[in-house]
């Protein structure tokens, strides 16, 4: 399971010109799933994400949580983090879950959210979206679980 974190003042995500999820200050978060990611893989990612300490205190060092700052998360599915362009110019995914697998593990990793006291807005699994940002530093981190 791979994740794109960015820091953000605000992003939204929307579908065919309807925003479907609409967040202020916290992190946008891109989601891979990978062909042998499974619901352990869904938690950790999610305890490690609710754990990440990367705004700013009053002193300006990045030790700060999501929950310290009262932040919120925009969770969206993206398969192309699986993406291998190490033959050609064309990228294969080959290493990405199937759908069906990756839309059960993006929901799982959703609801792990929640549970960890971050109601998450969403993206559409397989949707063409459009995401607006406005990106805090930037600050971007990836994880790997």
């Amino acid at each position: 399971m791979k994740a794109v974190i960015q820091r953000v003042l605000s992003a939204s995500v929307s579908v065919g010109g309807s925003v479907t999820g609409k967040i202020g200050r916290g992190f946008l978060v891109l989601l891979g799933v990978g062909s042998g990611d499974t619901e352990e893989s869904c938690l950790k990612l999610a305890a490690k994400i609710s754990k990440l300490r990367i705004f700013a205190d009053e002193n300006g060092k990045t030790n700060l949580s999501l929950k310290d700052v009262g932040g919120e998360v925009l969770a969206v599915s993206q398969f192309t983090l699986f993406a291998d362009c190490s033959h050609g110019n064309r990228p294969s995914f080959f290493e990405a879950a199937e759908p069906e697998t990756a839309k059960r593990l993006y929901g799982r990793f959703c609801l792990e959210l929640s549970a960890l006291g971050f109601e998450p807005q969403k993206g559409v699994f397989g949707a063409d979206m459009k995401i607006d940002m406005t990106a805090d530093g930037p600050f971007t981190v990836l994880l790997e679980i």
